[in-house]
Formats: C-alpha cells, sequence, structure tokens
C-alpha cells in the first residue's frame, strides 16, 4: 500500500506538511479566483457568483458572501441556501466548513479550522492538522466572531460581535465573550 500524500492526509484530518507542492498549487488556485472574485465590480452579482460557485465546495441558492473573501482551498468550504456573509469573511477551509442555511455572517468574522503542534520542532517544519466547522441553520454570527477548529454551532443559535468560539455551542442560545460562553436561550 502505497504511502498517502499531504493532499490525502490534509484530507483525512491528518498531520501534513503545508508546503506540500501540490498542496500549494490548490492553495494558488483558490487565491487566483479570489482575487479576481474580489476584484469584481461591485455590481456584477453573476459574476460573484459564477467565481464562488467555481471556487468552493458548495454554493446553495441565493446565497451571497461580500467581497473581500479569503479562503485557503475552497473546495473545503460548503454553504447552504439563503446564506449571507457580510465584508471580510476568512475561511481558513484545511478542514471542511460547513455553513447552513439562512446563516447571516457579519463583517470580518473567522472560520479558523487549521490546527498546529505545540512543540517547537514540528512546527518550524511546518507540519499542521486540521479539524472541521459546522454552523447549523439560522445561525447568526456577530461581527469580528472568530469560530476555531472542531467548533460545531447548533441550529438558531447567536453568537454576539467579537466572540470567539472555543468549543460547541447548543442549538437555540445566544453566546458572548471570550472564550464564548452561554447567557441564554432563545425560542427556536
Amino acid at each position: 500500500m502505497a504511502e498517502p500524500t499531504m493532499r490525502e492526509r490534509m484530507l483525512a484530518g491528518e498531520l501534513y506538511r503545508a508546503d506540500d507542492p501540490e498542496l500549494a498549487r490548490e492553495l494558488d488556485r483558490a487565491a487566483v479566483l479570489s482575487h479576481r472574485l474580489n476584484a469584481l465590480d461591485p455590481t456584477d452579482g453573476a459574476g460573484r457568483r459564477a467565481l464562488l460557485t467555481e471556487l468552493l465546495g458548495a454554493l446553495g441558492p441565493d446565497s451571497e458572501i461580500r467581497p473581500p473573501f479569503r479562503c485557503d482551498y475552497g473546495y473545503q468550504t460548503f454553504i447552504g441556501a439563503r446564506t449571507f456573509a457580510n465584508f471580510g469573511l476568512v475561511c481558513l477551509d484545511v478542514a471542511t466548513v460547513t455553513i447552513g442555511d439562512d446563516v447571516q455572517i457579519g463583517p470580518n468574522v473567522q472560520l479558523l479550522t487549521p490546527t498546529h503542534p505545540v512543540a517547537a520542532g514540528p512546527r518550524r517544519d511546518k507540519w499542521e492538522a486540521a479539524l472541521p466547522i459546522t454552523i447549523g441553520d439560522n445561525v447568526w454570527l456577530g461581527g469580528g466572531v472568530i469560530v476555531l477548529p472542531g467548533v460545531t454551532i447548533g441550529e438558531n443559535t447567536v453568537v454576539g460581535a467579537g466572540a470567539v468560539v472555543t468549543r460547541d455551542l447548543p442549538a437555540n442560545v445566544v453566546a458572548v465573550g471570550n472564550p464564548a460562553r452561554v447567557v441564554r436561550e432563545v425560542e427556536p
């Protein structure tokens, strides 16, 4: 049995070398498409949708991502229907990022799947891994929210502006702060 490629290791959630040539080509592809997206005339909704459809793993009907938008690979990001992301979404999609239907994402939100070794040697040698992020249906992420690797946010949950989500949040709650903590329930 052949040794898995770095891409196969990355997709499996295992440690991989971030400077692998195949992954570098895929990063370049996403960078070119993102650059084109971010340079489009702001009134060119059809062009924006076409580029997002080429870049992302899935883009549901009537969803919109306002530029600027940044991602690592693009094909690891899946966005449901009627979702809106305001300016400045950063989606480091080394692992999958799944965003449900009817999600509202404020400006300058960061969805961060990569993890890095704590030990200096492996980190210096560019080893990393990633954990997936899942955002449930009808979630609202306020401006500047940061979601860390491996987090799932349940449906109908609201995350207040500037919160740092370090662990899973259940459905139907409001969470705020750093680290984000549940402060109350909301009606589903």
